[in-house]
């Protein structure tokens, strides 16, 4: 059975860094799309950012790009979500999931078919 684990959530001010790892258990992650989404209070999960095979295969959503990276261990048994000049609207509980979606779908939650517990992430003054 395919676990995903998310850490490294917390509480940090705004310009802050954070970096968020999700590890596979039961799976080594390296043959299959991983994302990060999150979701705030109230609102609907939102996709953050993917990676296909191979490292330039990557997605990000318009509002972190450029501020985050996503990234795979050597061994590929981890992938990181890399956070750097967070902002309170980046507050959210961060989701890491993996599956085989399309490239139309790699954007929606609908194109994930494992999903782990999530990590909160708090950035206030």
């Amino acid at each position: 059975q395919v676990q995903l684990i998310e850490s490294g959530g917390g509480l940090v001010q705004p310009g802050d860094s954070l970096r968020l790892s999700c590890v596979g258990s039961g799976t080594t992650l390296s043959s299959a799309t991983v994302a990060w989404f999150r979701q705030a209070p109230g609102k609907d999960r939102e996709f953050v950012a993917a990676n296909r095979r191979g490292a330039y295969d990557t997605y990000y959503a318009d509002s972190v790009k450029g501020r985050f990276t996503i990234s795979r261990d050597n061994a590929k048994t981890t992938v990181f979500l890399q956070m750097n000049g967070l902002k309170p609207e980046d507050t959210a509980v961060y989701y890491c999931a993996t599956g085989r979606p399309i490239t139309s779908t790699i954007r929606t939650t609908t194109g994930y078919s494992t999903w782990g517990q999530g990590t909160q992430v708090t950035v206030a003054s």
